[in-house]
């Protein structure tokens, strides 16, 4: 069988970015660049021109970009997005008689070769191109064409001013024989999200534990607290769960199977006789009270984040009222979640292979938007890796159609395919291995692999150096020097990162055994008190980071990040820099907690946008300290005691 047009001879293959064949979006935020490439090549000798086509999905209107070749009939363009939701691009390319006719002229030209016939082909690429034009435009190539014609038998050099005229080519690209253009098959996508998903700053808080000592705290003891992590400089404050929590197996302190009188429980154990997950933990307060907080943080310019964790308590109401949603042994007893030899009979898992799977979709999805109603945008979702694929794309896929500003950040400490996985259904933001990756190597290739690979497409990191499940090694031993220089690793390798505070902020690193990730006395299990002016805070460290978050725009996304050359494997260094070079940031870091490190680092000043025959000033925005330098090597030295990291920004 013929094809429905066989003269479209320009391939186009080899294009990037493409997720899966174009089966995921790639994303960006508000303002964002898309740099395109394509392989784009056709038969016999003609040039070639192509162009991007782009438009907002909910749009009928194609804006274009141009294409320019690279090297070896790749192409290259790129184009912005400017509107929430989602885009749709691909890529036009057709066979540019008027090029390549130029292109040949010029060089018989050269040769001494021109006839005449070789002008007349010219006027009339012309004249066509004249005809599809309007106004001047088409006046002007007319013109053309006619001197042209005029000339087809005058010396052969006379018109090559005319031809390479820049207007000349302007105008015949401006309305181009786009008759038999090929179009790529596929439309690829682009998912836009506002800005902080790019670049966000979060910090943890259990809200029962900042009432007064030995008090159950509540919503409005949250807002007593938002003055402290404002001036720490956060932007989200995520809760933990704040629904009832089950009475039936409530663990006890320290993860204890029984519950003595007064334990207050798990907040992940979700779910009471008094409501669910569309209800509040009686004594945090009340529906309205947590749309005060959410107002009043708003005035802080903090956001609240809410955790969602789609499993019961044998309390919850689901239990009783949709049983089937539960996956039951041979006893009929309902299953509960389990990590061998790891027990929570606290908690029921649901199951997502149940036969009532549609409703329950539609239940999950409602809770959702129920939140979404009292304020909240930014969800922090617990264990995703642990529910269906499916779900979450159509989920997060359904609510962002009504709901394009809200965010879901994905808490999956797990394989890196099902990491990338759920990244790719449609999650802003995903946690990271950056709590285990802690020597010069790890560090370095992690953030290669996140930058530097087709994962920068689908998948932003947001860095945690701990949370209320992970106190790792290297803060239980490192002591405060290891809380500092996390601390900048986390706030500078990327755009998005988070504390779980104040355990962090006053560098608390009790294990409640050797050789064990998890806290003593672990506030998941209890209420803590702690001490915000504890003689071991790092709080101004901490506000001294996220201060050069927000002043620096080189610190606001990643993939300008670039690893540099020190000759000692204990002291990491890399620069971020915006795109003009306005802004130019230099990280040294002492990985080392314990003892004091030094080096020469290396630095390419040239593509620093520094010039190599004159001095320039670093400005260390940790401590104030400012230091002239010369050329691309210089010397440092970090006593982790005194001054575990340098946040240089770089003044010309």
């Amino acid at each position: 069988m013929l094809p429905k047009e066989g003269r479209q001879r320009v391939q186009i293959e080899g294009v990037s970015p493409e997720i899966d064949g174009g089966r995921f979006p790639i994303k960006r935020t508000i303002g964002e660049k898309i740099q395109v490439e394509a392989d784009m090549f056709c038969d016999g000798h003609d040039m070639i021109t192509g162009v991007i086509l782009y438009r907002p999905e909910t749009s009928q209107q194609w804006q274009e970009a141009p294409l320019s070749p690279l090297f070896n009939d790749r192409w290259q363009g790129e184009f912005s997005v400017s509107e929430i939701g989602s885009y749709v691009y691909t890529i036009m390319a057709w066979v540019d008689h008027f090029k390549s006719w130029r292109r040949d002229i010029l060089k018989k030209i050269d040769a001494v070769q021109v006839a005449p016939v070789d002008w007349l082909i010219g006027a009339q690429l012309i004249e066509e191109t004249s005809q599809r034009a309007s106004g001047d435009d088409a006046e002007q190539l007319q013109t053309w064409s006619n001197a042209l014609r005029s000339h087809a038998n005058a010396n052969n050099g006379i018109l090559e001013d005319k031809i390479v005229s820049p207007h000349l080519a302007f105008l015949m690209d401006k309305y181009p024989d786009r008759t038999l253009a090929s179009t790529y098959e596929k439309l690829l996508k682009v998912t836009v999200d506002r800005e902080k998903a790019r670049f966000s700053t979060w910090y943890e808080l259990f809200p029962r534990s900042c009432g007064a000592p030995g008090e159950h705290g509540t919503f409005a003891d949250c807002i007593n607290r938002l003055p402290y992590i404002a001036d720490l400089g956060f932007d989200v404050l995520y809760l933990p769960p704040i629904h009832p929590i089950g009475v039936t197996f409530r663990k006890g302190k320290n993860n204890t199977v029984v519950a003595e009188p007064g334990d207050v429980g798990v907040p992940w154990g979700i779910g009471a006789p008094e409501g669910g997950h569309k209800a509040i933990h009686t004594p945090l307060g009340t529906l309205e009270d947590f749309r005060k907080l959410v107002s009043k943080a708003a005035e802080y310019g903090i956001e609240i984040a809410l955790d969602l964790a789609y499993q019961c308590s044998p309390d919850h109401p689901y239990a009783r009222e949709n049983p089937q949603w539960f996956k039951r042994r041979p006893d009929g007893t309902i299953q509960h979640a389990e990590n061998p030899p790891k027990k929570y009979q606290d908690i029921y898992p649901i199951d997502f292979e149940t036969e009532d799977w549609q409703n329950l979709w539609e239940e999950l999805k409602s809770i959702v938007l129920f939140w979404i109603d009292q304020g909240v945008k930014i969800f922090r979702v617990d264990n995703p890796h642990t529910k269906a694929f499916p779900f979450w794309e159509w989920m997060i896929g359904e609510v962002k159609q009504a709901y394009p500003d809200v965010l879901f950040l994905a808490e999956a400490f797990t394989r890196p395919k099902v990491m990338s996985r759920l990244a790719k259904m449609g999650f802003s933001q995903s946690y990271t291995y950056f709590t285990w990756r802690n020597n010069k190597w790890e560090l370095t290739e992690y953030m290669k692999e996140l930058t530097q690979s087709e994962v920068r497409e689908f998948f932003r990191p947001n860095f945690w150096p701990n949370t209320p499940d992970i106190l790792h090694a290297f803060l239980q031993h490192g002591g405060r020097p290891a809380f500092i220089l996390r601390l900048v690793l986390a706030g500078t390798l990327t755009a998005n990162y988070g504390i779980y505070g104040p355990a962090f902020d006053v560098c608390e690193n009790r294990p409640i055994r050797e050789g064990s990730e998890e806290y003593l006395d672990s506030e998941k299990y209890q209420i803590r008190e702690w001490d915000l002016n504890s003689p071991y805070t790092i709080k101004d460290y901490i506000a001294r980071v996220n201060r050069s978050r927000r002043e620096h725009p080189a610190l606001q996304s990643n993939n300008s990040i670039r690893f540099h050359h020190i000759d000692n494997e204990e002291i990491i260094c890399y620069t971020k820099q915006t795109e003009d070079l306005k802004d130019v940031m230099l990280m040294v870091v002492n990985l080392n907690p314990y003892h004091t490190q030094s080096g020469w680092i290396h630095l390419p000043l040239e593509s620093l946008g520094i010039k190599p025959d004159q001095p320039y000033q670093v400005h260390d925005l940790l401590n104030n300290a400012q230091y002239t330098w010369e050329g691309g090597s210089n010397y440092v030295e970090l006593n982790p005691h005194i001054t575990p990291a340098h946040l240089f920004w770089i003044q010309q």
